[in-house]
């Protein structure tokens, strides 16, 4: 039989499954909690931006700077990985950093951990806007992700990115290499796969993962769990408010959906010829008489 066990070993493992689930929950945690990324309002400016060492706008020294690793504004440890000791005393303000992060421009504290560990697993390493290619360093707003590509997006883009990503670079949900229906879409690409394009050859793909993209190797998705829709075009033949005409017959069309034909211009011209004529004779008669009476 199995040896019982004891307290000990419970509280033992107990505590082991609970490290397990906060690491767990730790790595899995939304880029707009994470510290490095959490709101700063300036002391002298009030205006809320993004935690870094300085003020965006007025380029001021924050009182309470908050770690970019571990969150604290406060050192209460007396005894630990401090670079800095101060033992009987707890430091806050420029008495608790260490150095600023290269990548997410925020303090970090002098703790050993945080400056070993943070520079090398900053989220914000390669946080470039997507839609205006602007990093940490070129605006002062946080940085987010989408919920659809998981790509980076900063403060201003993010409403009016999300609103349009599910959009496909495409005219139909074919797949991109026949013309069968695409029933795998890559929301990185914005492309539609069918199920045989979708696998690449000599490849063995796990059945409880999601098949990746063959061109990007992002997650794909299928069609019929998401809500995609089509490139359209809102000028040319596709103008709203346009009627219907025949495609033989010459002439052009208007932004404002009116049809211009070629005839129409040559009628034009004709009636200007037989107005010129008429002016020419008018005036002949006129000189004839004038003749007559001297």
């Amino acid at each position: 039989m199995p040896k019982k066990k004891t307290g000990q070993r419970k509280k033992a493992e107990k505590q082991k499954a609970r490290q397990k689930e906060l690491r767990k929950g730790r790595a899995n945690r939304s880029l707009a909690d994470l510290p490095c990324n959490s709101i700063m309002e300036c002391d002298k400016c009030q205006r809320r931006q993004k935690n870094r060492a300085f003020c965006y706008f007025c380029h001021s020294v924050q009182r309470l700077p908050q770690c970019a690793h571990c969150g604290k504004v406060k050192c209460m440890l007396k005894t630990g990985d401090c670079v800095v000791k101060h033992p009987g005393t707890y430091t806050t303000g420029l008495g608790m950093v260490g150095a600023i992060c290269d990548f997410c421009e925020a303090w970090l504290c002098h703790g050993r951990k945080c400056l070993q560990t943070h520079p090398c697993s900053c989220p914000l390493v390669d946080a470039t806007c997507i839609e205006c290619e602007r990093d940490v360093w070129s605006h002062g707003g946080r940085i987010f992700r989408c919920h659809y590509c998981q790509n980076f997006l900063c403060d201003d883009d993010q409403f009016e990115h999300q609103a349009s990503c599910q959009v496909l670079e495409q005219e139909s949900y074919k797949c991109m290499s026949c013309n069968r229906h695409g029933q795998y879409s890559c929301l990185r690409c914005k492309t539609c796969y069918c199920e045989e394009h979708v696998r690449r050859k000599g490849f063995k793909y796990d059945n409880k993962q999601k098949i990746p993209c063959p061109k990007c190797s992002y997650d794909t998705e299928e069609t019929k769990e998401l809500s995609m829709s089509t490139r359209t075009h809102k000028f040319g033949r596709q103008q709203i408010g346009f009627g219907d005409y025949d495609d033989d017959e010459e002439g052009a069309v208007g932004y404002d959906g009116s049809y211009y034909d070629d005839d129409d211009d040559d009628d034009d011209d004709d009636d200007d010829d037989d107005e010129e004529g008429e002016d020419d004779e008018s005036e002949e008669e006129e000189e004839a008489e004038e003749e007559k009476s001297k």
